[in-house]
């Protein structure tokens, strides 16, 4: 066996899981959007129309946007994988694996993981759209005309899905491996800078912001794009800064799960390695920010509908009803983006229970009960969650308000900000699935190794 082979470097394929998973779900997804759009335009051919241009470039954006998520997840999931594997890694390293060597045996490795599911996706979602189009014209809904079943832009989309997982794995195994035997002092100063361009990036997307709710009160064309602009840039400033952003606040939501010895325990594991409390979160906030973005922005738009002047009563319904539809329809695209979010905190949070086994272990020679662990487990995550979906809501309504500002500013009073209250709700009430998906089986395989058996992992 080579010294940088796969079951050396991550020691098993199945710690890749959450990866293929990932894969499959972006897969599937642009295989959705690229047959959906392929059968529309057909049908525009047919009966006249371009609803079918419309969604080419619609689709194109939203699967643009899951990509990147997946990059993100993908990207943290790696680092996850080589976090657990530091001590691993670093007797490799001794006997003389370089770091390129150790990276090119893990790309490799997610590489035929991200064939696998992205191929799953596409067989999938190519099936689900041949069904679905069959029911239609059975129904009458479509017309019986010649449609493809393999659009040529599905294989593009399971291409790109690969690249983006090559590309997260070789970007973010660069900077873990790199830091296994990185100089203490060298990765101080990487983190000051990181974090100085992060504050810097912060304040500009605050100012763009700005910017773009003025020019939208001065009824100027450019205000939306300059508040994606400002968006985009704000988010990357969120992301560069996250090392210390996000422990930050778990730390403060730490302090709300209690007093008990399973609740303190479980708040110092949150923020006892800021790296991990970053990854296990970031994705997830950023799934919950986009949801809540879109969802209260076209609630701001409707809320805005009845200060509009010279609209009869007719039209503003008829403008709520269109409103509502598009709110409903641009949800249910992006709300993949935080499915995928979910996959990878359930992911993270199990590996990083798995390499916790000895400090449980431990705690289980000392007296801990199973009903603790589990207890310590779940707290740690409703610590972890609960500040990524609360921080995505409460960016997510801002942002979603200062786009609809940048929209109607001039026909609008007042700054309107849209309360998208189902859509709050069904957040919460995925947040508290997500919780129990994500401790309850790692838990339960956490309490089922006896203390000794714990304790003897390396």
């Amino acid at each position: 066996m080579r010294a940088t082979s796969a079951r050396l470097t991550i020691g098993s394929l199945r710690e890749l899981t959450a990866i293929g998973v990932v894969c499959g779900l972006s897969s599937l997804y642009a295989t959705t959007l690229v047959c959906a759009s392929t059968i529309l335009s057909t049908m525009a051919k047919t009966e006249g129309g371009s609803v079918g241009l419309l969604l080419d470039v619609v689709a194109g954006v939203f699967i643009m946007i899951a990509l990147f998520v997946a990059a993100v997840v993908i990207s943290n999931g790696v680092d996850t994988v080589i976090a657990g594997r530091r001590t691993e890694l670093g007797l490799l390293r001794l006997v003389g694996a370089s770091s390129r060597q150790l990276r090119d045996s893990l790309v490799s490795a997610v590489g035929k993981v991200a064939v696998i599911g992205a191929g799953v996706g596409v067989v999938v979602g190519v099936a689900g759209a041949w069904i679905g189009r069959v029911l239609l014209v059975r129904r009458g809904t479509l017309p019986r005309v010649h449609y493809d079943v393999l659009p040529p832009l599905v294989l593009l989309g399971a291409l790109a899905v690969v690249a983006t997982a090559v590309a997260a794995t070789f970007i973010g195994s660069r900077a873990a491996l790199s830091s296994v035997t990185a100089v203490r002092s060298t990765r101080i100063v990487r983190s000051w800078l990181r974090d100085l361009v992060g504050a810097v990036l912060i304040a500009g997307g605050a100012v763009l912001l700005v910017g773009a709710c003025y020019l939208g009160e001065q009824a100027s064309t450019a205000g939306f794009v300059v508040a994606f602009i400002g968006s985009a840039v704000l988010a990357v400033g969120i992301m560069l800064g996250a090392g210390r952003i996000v422990p930050a606040l778990v730390a403060l939501a730490g302090r709300l799960v209690g007093s008990s010895p399973a609740a303190v325990i479980a708040r110092k594991n949150a923020v006892s390695d800021p790296q991990r409390t970053t990854r296990s979160t970031i994705g997830l906030l950023i799934g919950v920010t986009l949801v809540t973005t879109i969802a209260g922005g076209m609630r701001a738009l409707t809320e805005s509908v009845h200060s509009w002047e010279g609209l009869s009563p007719d039209e503003v319904r008829e403008a709520e009803q269109v409103l509502s539809v598009t709110s409903s329809v641009l949800i249910a695209m992006i709300a993949i983006s935080a499915v995928i979010a979910a996959v990878g905190f359930v992911s993270t949070m199990s590996l990083t229970v798995i390499s916790r086994t000895r400090e449980i272990g431990m705690l289980r020679a000392m007296g801990f009960t199973s009903k603790q662990i589990r207890s310590m487990i779940t707290l740690e995550s409703v610590a972890l969650s609960g500040t990524a979906v609360v921080v995505g809501l409460l960016l997510g309504i801002v942002l979603g308000a200062v786009g609809a500002q940048s929209l109607i500013g001039a026909m609008t009073d007042g700054f309107s900000i849209g309360l998208p209250v189902p859509a709050l709700l069904a957040v919460i009430a995925c947040t508290v699935v997500l919780v129990a998906a994500a401790s309850l089986p790692p838990s339960r395989r956490a309490v089922g190794v006896s203390p000794v058996d714990a304790l003897a992992v390396a």
